[in-house]
């Protein structure tokens, strides 16, 4: 052990008679830790919240969505064919996006009506990964004779606006029709509800209705287009660069937009949110910084004559500012030890038995959704270490300016 590490751990273990130090020393370890371990606990259900949030939103939307200037395009066939062959597409599939407007006996409402693909669109949109929608979008009548239906799948608010269930009627009217000798007519058509959807954002919930593509292409008169290709990839933090890959070699007039893009609005407030909570919360660590700094002052006043004795007996200045930067250091240390282990058990406990419960009508969540990465602890423990060592440079400073003769004599 070097000699400075020798000193500062035998001024730690202060006397009786110098209590006062000791508890100050203390208050310092403890506020440490709480500051530690609020950020911590902080910072993992923010960091849950955005997961939890871009898990829903991916659930919905794709990753990437390729459409052509000026509208519909028609060789989307081979357009999919070619993002079959890259290893990084999971898979592509097309769609046809529409305004309309959805009645049934109970209500009207509108909503954003989405074409897709029985055969592919499963593949692309987790929300019909599990159930094969051929069965959502083919009603077969009950009774003999009568020509099957063709299925709509509403989300679950927007089935409540409307009042249906399951195998109820509802027509949508497109503003797509036709003119006659009165005017332009809405396109009209019947569809049965199929089945309903519900990826807990009431944005989608509330406002979309999925049917089958040719349904899609009739109703609006499309012929064989579409309005664009969905796009899935394994690694959903590169859909920036494949996106931009995509766009050079299909070129103009085809571009392409990402989720990141899609959703930049929100995700930069939940970052903003993030940062802002950081700073707040690392006020508390610097409270307990200033403790630091007063408990190494004290103990500075208190050892002036020990000082003066190692001064004299050939200690440097750099020596003495080393004992008083490593009793701070190890203040700091313990504190953020202790605030890390405790932050890490509170995010676990919260994870685990969920006893945080939230208010369904007010959030899109039951449960407090806690997300700890690693990269998050790194720095916030960094950060109070980095604030700790700040607090002791004044201390340590002042102590190595000492005069040995002044602190022998009227130490």
């Amino acid at each position: 052990m070097q000699f400075e590490y020798f000193i500062g751990g035998r001024y730690l273990k202060t006397k009786q008679k110098q209590a006062f130090i000791s508890l100050i020393t203390l208050l310092s370890i403890a506020g440490v830790t709480v500051g530690v371990m609020a950020l911590i606990v902080v910072i993992a259900v923010m960091a849950g919240f955005e997961s939890d949030l871009k898990t829903r939103i991916l659930g919905v939307q794709s990753h990437i969505v390729l459409t052509r200037h000026g509208g519909q395009f028609s060789d989307y066939r081979d357009v999919i064919a070619g993002l079959d062959k890259d290893d990084e597409i999971i898979a592509a599939t097309p769609f046809i996006d529409s305004q309309v407007m959805l009645r049934s006996t109970s209500g009207v409402s509108g909503a954003l009506l989405r074409g897709i693909s029985p055969d592919s669109a499963g593949r692309v949109i987790q929300i019909f990964a599990e159930t094969p929608l051929q069965e959502r979008f083919v009603i077969r009548e009950k009774n003999i004779g009568r020509p099957a239906t063709p299925g709509i799948v509403l989300g679950k608010e927007l089935a409540n606006n409307l009042g249906v269930m399951k195998g109820d009627t509802v027509y949508i009217i497109s503003p797509r029709g036709m003119l006659s000798p009165i005017g332009h007519v809405p396109r009209m058509k019947r569809f049965t509800v199929s089945d309903f959807f519900q990826s807990g954002m009431y944005e989608y919930d509330g406002s979309m209705a999925y049917i089958s593509l040719e349904d899609a292409q009739e109703l609006q008169k499309m012929g064989d287009t579409v309005s664009g290709v969905e796009i899935r990839i394994h690694d959903i933090y590169k859909a920036a660069q494949i996106g931009k890959k995509i766009e050079q070699k299909l070129g103009f007039p085809y571009w392409v937009r990402d989720w990141m893009q899609m959703n930049r609005n929100l995700f930069s407030a939940l970052k903003l949110e993030k940062i802002v909570m950081f700073i707040i919360l690392t006020l508390i660590i610097l409270v307990a910084a200033f403790n630091i700094a007063s408990s190494l002052i004290m103990m500075v006043m208190k050892k002036t004559r020990d000082i003066g004795i190692l001064k004299a007996m050939g200690t440097t200045s750099q020596s003495i500012r080393k004992i008083f930067v490593f009793n701070g250091m190890i203040i700091g240390g313990i504190g953020t030890t202790l605030g890390v282990m405790l932050g890490a058990i509170v995010c676990f406990l919260l994870k685990q038995y969920k006893f945080i419960e939230l208010d369904p009508d007010v959030y899109y969540i039951s449960t407090l959704p806690v997300k700890l990465e690693v990269q998050d602890v790194l720095l916030i423990g960094g950060a109070a270490m980095v604030i700790c060592f700040i607090s002791t440079l004044y201390p340590a400073h002042q102590a190595s300016k000492v005069d040995p003769v002044e602190a022998i004599r009227y130490g």
